[in-house]
């Protein structure tokens, strides 16, 4: 096993949760928390924890991305008008790298993190490298022709396992996807529940 893939699935079980939704991992045969004495850390979780493990399970399902830069994205959700959760959302979803995935154009939002950082993704037909670079609607995210060949990518697009949220459209033939409009929490397809409600209380405490 890769460290990458040890490290993600040691996230699983920490949170307890199958969080991005793949068929092996562990907290599918045991869903206890990793450690010796994991199994039997059944103590009572306070309001604190409760909010601190959402907002850790949802920071992890975008790539485990840096407390300073979650903080900051918290920040301009609170600034904005409206709901401060589904703010928050949305904007998760409008980073680029979490696009990438999205779109299918990659297996898990940790490689679209590198796929962006490569060099291999054109916004609007320029070369973007910066993962949390915030889309806006109406902005086309393309494959570079150079790259449309990886076998990443081919076996992104051609598998099964993940569905297109309808705030995005996709063209598998020319490898583009089009952001349609920032989502809400219900658009998002979360293979687990997220609490971003939670996440507001934890940063107002």
């Amino acid at each position: 096993m890769s460290r990458r893939h040890s490290a993600k699935y040691k996230i699983d079980r920490r949170v307890g949760e199958n969080i991005w939704g793949r068929p092996k991992s562990p907290v599918n045969k045991r869903p206890s928390r990793p450690g010796q004495h994991g199994a039997n850390n059944r103590r009572k979780v306070s309001d604190f924890g409760m909010q601190l493990m959402a907002k850790q399970k949802l920071k992890f399902y975008y790539g485990d991305i840096t407390e300073k830069q979650f903080r900051r994205t918290f920040d301009e959700a609170n600034r904005r008008k409206g709901n401060t959760a589904e703010n928050l959302i949305g904007l998760l979803e409008s980073r680029l790298d979490a696009f990438v995935y999205r779109s299918k154009f990659v297996p898990t939002v940790f490689a679209a993190r590198q796929f962006v950082n490569h060099g291999h993704v054109l916004v609007n037909g320029v070369k973007t490298n910066i993962g949390s670079y915030c889309l806006k609607p109406g902005d086309v995210v393309q494959i570079r022709e150079k790259s449309r060949n990886m076998a990443l990518v081919l076996e992104a697009l051609g598998s099964p396992e993940r569905d297109l949220p309808e705030y995005l459209e996709v063209d598998p033939k020319a490898m583009t996807s089009t952001y349609i409009r920032m989502p809400s929490l219900s658009d998002v397809p979360y293979p687990v529940q997220m609490e971003p409600a939670q996440v507001v209380e934890y940063y107002s405490s």
